[in-house]
Order: C-alpha cells, then structure tokens, then sequence
C-alpha cells in the first residue's frame, strides 16, 4: 500500500487543493473488528451542495446542520467535503474484504472507516454507475415525504442530477403523468431517456397534484406553486445556502390551499421510520441502480488530479452537465 493517501480540500472559499497525509498501515492495531481500509474507484461531485461549499456560501447558523458525515475542517474552510464515494475493501472484516462498496465519504484516495458506514453494491450495479448512490437516496427520501399516487399528475421542476433522479423513480409509478421542467432545452433528451415527458417553463402543464422543486432558484419555487391544482403541494428539495427567496404568497396560494414542504435526506420521513433504517434506505437505492437508465445521468469524468479545476469550472458554471464522476488511479 502506498504510504500517503491524497485528498480534496477546499482551503478557502474560491480555492480547492489535493494534499497529502500518512496512511494508516494495513496491520494497525488501531483497526477494531469494525473498522475497514478502503480504495477509492469512484467519486461523484455534487454540483448544487459542493459548490455552495466551494464558494463559502454555507449559512454560519447552519454549520452543524451541513457537516459531511466524514468531514474533516470546518465551514467556510479548510474543509475536506463530499459524500459520494465507491470503493473496494483492503482491509476489515472478512465478508467485506474484496467487495465493492459505497460510503459517505469525501474525494480521497484511501480511507479508514467503521465497516459499518459501508454499503456492499450490488453485483448488477457496475461501480461506475452506484456513486449516483447518494442522489438516488435523495429522491426516494422526497418520495417518501410527499408521497405520489397511482394516477397523480406530477411535475419536476430543474433537471439537474436530483430532479432528474426523482422523475426517474417516478416513471416506474403505473398510471401517473410525469413532466421534467428545465429551461435548458437540451434536457429534452435526457427526459425522453428516462421515459417522461419534457417542457420549458412556460409550456409546463398546470393542474399538477404534486410538483418536485429542483432547481434551487427563486423562479423555479414560484413556478412550481404556479404549477399546482387547488389542494396541491410542492416538495422542495432545493438548497439555497445563504440566498433569500421571495415568493408571491399573497396571490393564489392560500385561494388554492397549497402546500410548500421541504425535504432532506438528513432524516427519514415519520411514516417510514419504524420500518427503514439509514442503512435501509441506501441499499434500496444501490438496488434501484440496478436500471441502466441511470447511466444517462453520468455526462462527465475526470481524473482525480484534476478534482480542484473541475470543481471550480462546476462552481462557477463553465462545466455544465449532470452528475461528473472522478476516476482514481488503480494502484
């Protein structure tokens, strides 16, 4: 095993590195019977989360709330953040040893984890394919907060990776019209891909019981309400950092009695507490990857030595696209 491991930090708002620190032996005695060495294949970048990070924009009353579950740093930064990361066991208990994995874990090349924040990946899902692991969980979570029903009329809004994530879900419901809504018109074929219909803002159809907002701006919140049948109701999955949103609630919101609830990953809705655990829920979503129809959602790679270019092109909107993954080096 080499004898340093390599990792992303964001130094400073604007400003990302690759640094490097020792890595732990394979025979540590610090190794518990839960604990595993893992290698990195794959990472993922999550365009909306890193780059509010990137750029600093994590709200100061929210630094708790927004930790990483393996962050290292602190808010604004140095941080090292991430969490969506496939790898292969080194080291650890012996069911593991040799499976491919996925963790919550920043863009590192080697790391030490409790085996029991690792998730085996299903032998039908390539590992190219699971680091979409942790969007897909996020999906079924908004899922599960709303949920959809046999023949609802249903429209996504913003499709980004987690838009189109959801709408993806929600085509395997029977009888229920779905609309991925972008102002990207290139987006068209993705929904066509994932077997939903396609429309620009101002084309959307209206009457919707249920609108997914995805698309982290003002304009798509308002549209989405905009979009709603009397009695109907928006998920909002967006995460806005330290933006302010305004919204017109003074004109039909409270005629048509809608609804505006968030959703987060961070906590398993109250209905499906007694019967999914968080480990639960990711491995339904590395078994929902299965479909290689997600595969439409991964539009770029890079090296991992290039990570702190591409998160800045990303941050800063020259490197446009859905979920980019990061190869590493297979030694």
């Amino acid at each position: 095993m080499p004898s340093h491991i390599r990792s992303f930090w964001v130094t400073s708002p604007g400003q990302g590195e690759i640094a490097a620190s020792a890595c732990p032996p394979a025979n540590d005695e610090a190794l518990a019977d839960d604990a595993a060495i893992v290698r990195t294949l794959y990472s993922a970048v999550s365009r909306g989360t890193e780059s509010l990070v990137f750029h600093g924009r994590v709200p100061a009353n929210q630094y708790a709330v927004m930790r990483a579950p393996f962050q290292e740093g602190d808010f604004p930064g140095p941080v090292k953040y991430g969490y969506l990361n496939v790898g292969m066991v080194e080291t650890g208990p012996a069911e593991l040893v040799g499976r491919t994995v996925f963790s919550l874990y920043p863009h590192q090349t080697r790391f030490r984890i409790p085996a029991h924040s690792l998730t085996p990946v299903p032998k039908a899902v390539p590992p190219e394919r699971a680091v979409l692991a942790g969007i897909v969980e996020t999906a079924l979570n908004a899922l599960w907060d709303a949920p959809p029903r046999i023949g609802d009329r249903i429209a996504v809004v913003g499709a980004g990776t987690v838009g189109c994530c959801v709408a993806a879900l929600l085509a395997r419901i029977p009888g229920v019209r779905v609309q991925l809504v972008d102002i990207d018109p290139t987006r068209a074929d993705v929904a066509a891909a994932l077997g939903v219909a396609f429309a620009p803002p101002i084309h959307a159809a209206d009457d919707c019981d249920l609108v997914f907002h995805a698309s982290a701006t003002q304009a798509g919140l308002q549209r989405s309400l905009e979009l709603l049948a009397p009695e109907g109701s928006v998920i909002d999955l967006s995460w806005y950092g330290d933006q302010p949103v305004t919204l017109p609630l003074g004109e039909f919101f409270h005629s048509r009695r809608l609804s505006l609830r968030s959703s987060q990953v961070g906590a398993i809705p109250p209905k499906q507490r007694g019967r999914y655990t968080t480990a639960d829920r990711i491995a339904l979503a590395l078994d929902l990857l299965r479909d290689p129809v997600f595969d439409v959602l991964i539009t770029g790679e890079s090296d991992f030595d290039d990570l702190p270019q591409v998160i800045a092109d990303i941050a800063d909107g020259r490197l446009p696209g859905l979920c980019h993954r990061i190869r590493y080096d297979p030694f």
